[in-house]
């Protein structure tokens, strides 16, 4: 399977998808801490975690998906949401919360 297959995959069979450096406990960056941050702050729970660190492919391939050069991304109910200071916006403005009760 190739790196967009899998991507597909995630992001279409798990409601809240994020591409991060590290992981939930343990964020490589401060904008994936802050991301993580947020989704934790907004009570989400079963968030699908990729840790772009551990595969080259995947961190390249999401790029290519999402036409979005940075990480972290976000991804909820299949749909490309945004990085660190879209996410942030979003939330200081409601909008998050929203969305993910959707």
């Amino acid at each position: 399977m190739s790196a967009e297959d899998t991507i597909k995959e995630q992001v279409t069979t798990n409601p809240v998808v994020l591409y991060m450096k590290g992981t939930l406990e343990q964020p490589q960056c401060g904008f994936s801490a802050n991301a993580a941050h947020i989704l934790n702050t907004c009570g989400v729970q079963n968030i699908f975690a990729v840790d772009v660190l551990a595969d080259p492919e995947i961190r390249q391939g999401i790029k290519d998906y999402s036409n979005w050069p940075t990480i972290p991304q976000l991804y909820v109910n299949g749909a490309f949401v945004g990085g660190s200071d879209i996410l942030t916006e979003m939330y200081q403005n409601g909008e998050l919360k929203k969305l993910l009760e959707a």
